[in-house]
């Protein structure tokens, strides 16, 4: 049975978003009744799309019988985790031939990596990214040729933008392709150890570069559970992959096993069994309340507090921090993956992975069965593990396509409950994230990897306007004492919320010294970060008259994550009566942030999602 507090803050998300889902569907209803896309098209039209193609298709688009694939591709040769996408659009072709259909690249997305950007202005985009990402992809199908589609993306901004895009699409099949992760390399934990070491100044840069690289080594996600693993989980638990797809590696004969048999399903739903879900469907309130109460298991990056809340309203679903909140009451924490342990995800898919999670989230009634994904009706397939299959009769050569793949069930026990856990004896009986609330409005924080002895601070606030004046007074030895850091000007309107990662080494540093310090931001801490109590996503935020921009240097401050309450001492008349401090302005130009002054004028706060366009 359905745990009581999931079904009754789903059943108030149906409630709150009765109008606007409504409204959603009927524009799906509305384009799935439209003619049949290419049958529609005029001669000039039809010949621009199929200029390019191989006599072959040229004659199977003009016959349009089969269907066409979309792709959407986040591929660049830069990034580890789009590497290996460079292959994937010629085995979906490869296999859309022997069905007699054709595949096309309908477009491509911008893929940055916040871990290049950190602490610098490139970081001022990062969030836009998510909606350029957005728009790009509603551009790639506006052509309107495609029956089903294939999105190839994996990073912090790249899916949660290509699903708000599809999402205007959702009468089409959506189906997400992950890379997976590169294999493990350096210890996490050890290369955290040798970040604060650089940051105290006792290891030298090409030392922490030697860590860095032993850590980021080859093509593939990031090894750590931020947010682009903790996308990948996203995408499985709400039925957008194939059942135990997330974190298989890069170029493994399993990993193009999984990708030849995605586009197999696919075809054979739109060909032979007609039954294809579309992302309409299988994107409900139940599916993002799925969502959510996989990100609280797992401890997942805290900013899908903000791409949840976009996804959900490009679906007509109206979700909000309270909803996150109720449930991480109830929802408990059933992994340790870094920062919240010592594990990577490698070792979270050797301990049982996904199947395992997901059967033990069902079972115990935290996660809705009666939806619907892309391989059909209910969660029982997604606690199922894939495997080569090793009847040589079905094995393929790689001369003819990918290995075939089978699913088994998923273990009954986890084999490292150090990583893993069973609901009936999690790390936590309460989830990852908590709101906090009180005169400085409402924010975030990640309690999964915050140690208990961490999770209240009382202490005078210290006043930034940047990360790098703190790293200075840091340097000037300033910082020796208890105190909260107060970082502001860094929300969505201010400067594109960027990521304040590079506070961690500094300040954990000073936690581990013995201080009791903390992090109060308007701005966003990276999708790794945890290890220090960090009030982050505040709003209302500065710029918009946020009480956060009437701190004074000394204002004692507390932060009590397992109340659930942030506050300045300050009477509220006090308040009244200053003013709110705000630096001059800062620079809006220099690495494209000219580009971006229309987002910022528009974009919501935080907790609306931050998102730079309203989806009525």
């Amino acid at each position: 049975m359905l745990h009581p507090r999931i079904q009754e803050v789903t059943e108030r998300v149906i409630e709150r978003s009765k109008a606007t889902r409504q409204a959603y569907i009927a524009r799906i209803n509305h384009a799935k009744k439209q003619t049949r896309v290419r049958s529609g098209l005029g001669c000039g039209n039809i010949a621009h799309v199929i200029a390019a193609c191989s006599s072959d298709d040229k004659a199977r688009l003009k016959a349009d019988e089969q269907p066409n694939l979309a792709i959407i591709n986040s591929y660049n040769d830069m990034l580890s985790a789009h590497v290996p996408y460079k292959d994937y659009p010629d085995l979906i072709k490869s296999i859309a031939t022997k069905y007699d259909a054709t595949a096309q690249v309908a477009g491509g997305v911008p893929a940055m990596c916040d871990g290049v950007t950190q602490g610098r202005d490139g970081m001022e985009l990062s969030l836009f990214s998510r909606d350029v990402i957005a728009m790009s992809t509603a551009i790639s199908l506006s052509h309107d040729v495609f029956d089903g589609v294939f999105c190839l993306g994996v990073c912090d901004k790249i899916v949660p933008g290509l699903l708000i895009g599809a999402l205007s699409f959702g009468h089409l099949p959506v189906y997400f392709m992950p890379a997976g992760p590169m294999q493990s390399g350096i210890p996490n934990k050890e290369k955290a150890r040798i970040r604060q070491k650089f940051a105290q100044g006792l290891v030298s840069r090409e030392e922490l570069l030697e860590a860095e690289s032993a850590s980021y080594h080859s093509a593939g996600t990031c090894t750590f559970y931020g947010t682009a693993n903790s996308n990948q989980m996203l995408m499985e638990i709400m039925g957008l992959h194939l059942p135990g797809s997330s974190f298989i590696n890069p170029y493994t004969e399993l990993r193009d096993g999984l990708t030849g048999n995605a586009v197999e399903t696919m075809l054979k739903q739109l060909i032979q069994s007609k039954d294809a879900n579309c992302l309409a469907d299988v994107v409900t309130e139940k599916t993002i309340i799925n969502g959510l109460v996989g990100l609280l298991s797992t401890g997942g990056s805290t900013n899908h507090a903000i791409h949840l809340v976009a996804i959900a309203k490009a679906a007509g679903v109206e979700l909000t921090w309270k909803d996150m909140s109720d449930l991480s009451e109830v929802v408990p924490l059933l992994t340790r993956i870094y920062p919240n342990g010592s594990a990577d995800v490698n070792h979270f898919q050797a301990a049982g992975g996904m199947g395992f999670l997901m059967r033990e989230l069902v079972s115990a009634g935290f996660l809705h069965n009666d939806v619907k994904t892309i391989v059909g009706e209910g969660l029982e397939a997604y606690t199922q593990e894939p495997r080569l299959d090793t009847d040589h009769n079905l094995i393929m050569s790689s001369a003819t396509g990918p290995s075939k793949v089978k699913w088994i069930p998923c273990p009954e026990n986890s084999l490292d409950e150090d990583v893993l856990r069973p609901v009936n004896n999690p790390f936590s009986k309460q989830g990852g994230l908590q709101l906090l609330t009180g005169n400085l409005g409402k924010a975030v924080i990640k309690v999964s990897a915050v140690a208990v002895e961490h999770q209240v601070v009382t202490a005078p606030a210290k006043v930034f306007a940047s990360q790098s004046a703190l790293q200075e007074a840091y340097s000037r030895g300033e910082l020796n004492q208890d105190f909260i850091a107060v970082l502001k000007e860094q929300g969505p309107k201010a400067k594109g919320m960027p990521e304040l990662h590079k506070l961690t080494p500094v300040m954990a540093t000073l936690q581990d010294e013995g201080y009791k310090v903390a992090i109060v931001t308007d701005g966003r801490m990276s999708g790794a970060s945890g290890k220090v109590p960090a009030a982050i996503h505040l709003a209302p935020e500065a710029v918009e008259g946020g009480i956060i921009a009437k701190i004074h240097e000394g204002d004692l401050i507390t932060l009590d994550a397992p109340a659930g309450i942030l506050k300045v001492h300050v009477s509220d008349e006090e308040l009244e009566k200053r003013e709110l401090q705000l630096s001059e302005a800062s620079l809006t130009f220099g690495t494209g942030r000219e580009l971006f002054t229309g987002f910022r004028n528009i974009v919501s706060s935080a907790d609306l999602g931050a998102s730079a366009f309203g989806i009525e």
